[in-house]
């Protein structure tokens, strides 16, 4: 499954400086807003240690990593609800990604000029949230408008949906957003074709200078403190070490390089991994001579399902899943060891697939 995550923020907190050292595309970064124009994007290899295991073990011709694609969208100002700056743009833009990566400044540096005057992570948090909310709130107002004829005829579905729309419109115009109200899978169907802003789950990343990236400093402690009540992740990340990393094309390089700064991975793993933990996502493998493979599932999923990313056909011709754990592929080394041992468990329809499976389906259609 393909994973879509759009970075957003105010004019130069570091967006495009940060997407250009994670990915191979390359968005002009310059010191003033809006340089860039249409969003960028940037398709990058999911880094998986396991993988690393798997080739030792497995040998392959070739081995495949799971990918995310990085978005870099167009610079927000205040007012872009009502389309100003680039407003209408960044707003269309955001509605097609998975989750959102909220680049916020937390440095200090008088050469970067800042859009709103002065150095204020929770007020630039604010100005984002604001214009987002005020398009989901024009979203659902005009749903409500439309619906509202159909639930005076008495339509019981118009009036549940009617009452889900109202609880959003509550919450939107007391400045919270859609994504803190909770709701079951039945009543998100009222606001699903609405794909509000706000209900997108968010990635906080705190763009420090390199002092900072340890420890943070107090604008980090600032926006930590005030998105303590949200569901959202929030890393600390340097653009400034990201882009000197990417510069670097040997992996021995890059992980002195870290260990010069005394950092155990890089913003990009933590970026990912923060990513993966907020929309719920895993990793299983599939392991043979000709590709050892990573694949993204959502957490839960079972293995008809878990097999269909693959293709459908394994879904829907599902007879079986041969799974086995990393840890015991690790022990004994082969498949054959692992039969020998017990160790590869026969699964049906209703294993739940774990994250670090290596799984190999079997299927007729």
């Amino acid at each position: 499954m393909g994973l879509q995550c759009g970075i957003v923020g105010l004019p130069n907190v570091g967006k495009s400086t940060l997407f250009n050292a994670l990915s191979s595309a390359k968005a002009e970064a310059a010191n003033f807003p809006f340089c860039t124009i249409e969003p960028n994007v940037g398709v990058v290899t999911v880094p998986d240690k396991r993988l690393n295991i798997l080739e030792e073990l497995v040998n392959p011709k070739k081995v495949l990593p799971t990918v995310i694609e990085f978005v870099d969208i167009a610079g927000l100002v205040k007012g872009a609800s009502k389309g100003e700056g680039l407003g209408n743009k960044f707003l269309a833009n955001i509605r097609e990604v998975d989750a959102i990566i909220h680049v916020v400044r937390c440095f200090k540096d008088d050469n970067v000029v800042h859009v709103a005057g002065s150095v204020d992570p929770v007020f630039d948090k604010e100005v984002i949230d604001t214009e987002l909310q005020l398009r989901d709130l024009e979203s659902i107002e005009k749903k409500i408008l439309g619906l509202s004829k159909i639930a005076k005829s008495g339509d019981g579905e118009a009036k549940r949906h009617l009452e889900v729309l109202e609880t959003f419109k509550t919450e939107l115009e007391a400045g919270k957003n859609a994504r803190s109200v909770e709701m079951s899978k039945e009543e998100l169907e009222a606001v699903r074709d609405l794909h509000l802003l706000t209900i997108k789950p968010v990635v906080y990343a705190a763009n420090v200078e390199e002092e900072s990236v340890h420890d943070g400093n107090e604008y980090v402690e600032a926006l930590r403190e005030s998105v303590k009540d949200e569901d959202a992740e929030l890393i600390v990340i340097s653009a400034s070490i990201e882009s000197q990393i990417a510069e670097l094309e040997d992996e021995e390089e890059r992980a002195m390089f870290l260990d010069e700064y005394g950092l155990e991975e890089s913003g990009l793993t933590k970026l990912i991994q923060a990513s993966y933990s907020i929309l719920n996502l895993i990793t299983y493998f599939t392991a043979g001579v000709q590709e050892v493979r990573a694949w993204t599932i959502q957490k839960g999923w079972k293995a008809p399902q878990a097999a269909g990313v693959i293709h459908t056909d394994f879904e829907k011709g599902f007879i079986k899943a041969e799974v086995i754990k990393l840890n015991d592929y690790e022990h004994y080394k082969t498949e054959l060891a692992i039969k020998e041992a017990g160790k590869m468990a026969i699964q049906g329809k209703d294993y739940v697939v774990s994250d670090g499976d290596v799984m190999h389906f079997r299927f007729n259609v």
